[in-house]
């Protein structure tokens, strides 16, 4: 039983465990290089994740200067139309002031002719009254002629 050991133990150092040596290197190299290679994609997704992260507060500050150059925009239309909302509105009081100056002297123009008339009217009757006696009549021409000569 030795001899068939030693024999067993002889053909295995001999073929086999060398075999199996070489073998446990090469699973042992193929370990080492995945560890390595685990390692270095380990080590790129960090680089990544902090690219990740820098990309991201670029982007939130970009977002953030475009938010204020719109705020910015906003304020600035806002501000224009309120002016152009203020001059129109001064333009329509100028116009308004200009038609209600127009009409006040057209109804005081109307109001002068309406007096004139008024008066004509009184005028005519009160002559009219005065001048019914011939003798009456007479008297008021020589009067407005001699008025004439001077």
């Amino acid at each position: 039983m030795l001899i068939g050991f030693g024999v067993l133990f002889f053909v295995l150092a001999k073929y086999a465990w060398p075999q199996i040596i070489k073998m446990i290197n090469k699973r042992e190299q193929f370990i080492q290089k995945q560890l390595t290679e685990a390692e270095q994609v380990r080590q790129e997704m960090k680089n990544l994740k902090s690219e990740h992260q820098q990309l991201l507060v670029e982007a939130k500050n970009e977002r953030d200067k475009i938010l204020i150059d719109a705020r910015k925009m906003v304020e600035h239309i806002n501000d224009e139309a309120k002016l152009r909302r203020e001059k129109e509105a001064d333009v329509m009081m100028e116009e308004t002031r200009a038609t209600i100056e127009n009409e006040k002297l057209k109804a005081i123009t109307e109001i002068k002719n309406e007096i004139a008339n008024l008066s004509i009217e009184i005028a005519e009757k009160i002559l009219r009254e005065e001048l019914k006696d011939v003798s009456r009549q007479e008297d008021l021409i020589k009067k407005w002629v001699e008025e004439m000569k001077l």
